[in-house]
């Protein structure tokens, strides 16, 4: 009869465990942020010795996609495989003038691991301005007017994405310059992004 009880009781707990598993016992896994680090964003050979000017860049922009966490070929420009592409302090995303995606940004002000739920509205797509805005103080970035110019990501901004497939993600950047100094002097090589970034894959709003 003992045993028999016992068995029972072992019978029963299993049962109990799958039960609290089919009834959603176990709560959905936190989002973790992703940091990219030294993304190449059409960076010079060179310097002209006269004007200080950039030589040896390409044009082309360095397309990411949230969906993976790589680069994508540009031989993949005119299509939805990227979300956003990065060119000097440029950077546009996969719609509109840019691509053939329905890729949407737009850049928030506040704490980045406050933001947990996507907004609803407020989405630019790119046109002949761009969802991102470019200047200094316009976007995600300050700029100095004295030479050598110093890239600064401005302190409490960052950039929410609809993917070119409609998921979500936000994205946080932290450094202009190759291996992110953190007192950039302007003479470091430049156009080499480090960001970090939380992507939904599941297509709701909920980032956190």
């Amino acid at each position: 009869m003992r045993i028999i009880k016992s068995i029972f009781i072992l019978a029963l707990t299993g049962s109990i465990i799958f039960l609290s598993s089919c009834n959603g016992g176990d709560p959905k896994p936190t989002l973790q942020a992703t940091t990219v680090t030294n993304l190449a964003a059409d960076p010079p050979t060179g310097f002209d010795p006269n004007t200080g000017a950039p030589i040896g860049t390409t044009g082309k922009y360095k397309f990411f996609s949230f969906a993976t966490g790589d680069v994508v070929a540009n031989t993949d420009s005119a299509t939805s495989n990227w979300d956003i592409g990065f060119r000097s302090t440029t950077i546009i995303v996969n719609s509109g003038t840019s691509g053939p995606g329905s890729a949407a940004a737009q850049v928030s002000t506040g704490i980045f691991d406050e933001l947990l739920i996507a907004p609803d509205a407020g989405y630019n797509v790119d046109g002949a301005t761009k969802a991102i805005p470019t200047g200094s103080g316009n976007g995600w970035y300050s700029a100095t007017a004295t030479q050598p110019t110093i890239i600064t990501p401005i302190a409490g901004r960052f950039i929410i994405v609809k993917t070119a497939s409609g998921k979500y993600a936000k994205m946080e950047i932290l450094s202009y310059y190759k291996d992110a100094p953190a007192s950039p002097t302007g003479t470091e090589q430049a156009r080499y992004y480090t960001f970090r970034y939380i992507y939904q894959p599941d297509g709701s709003k909920n980032l956190k």
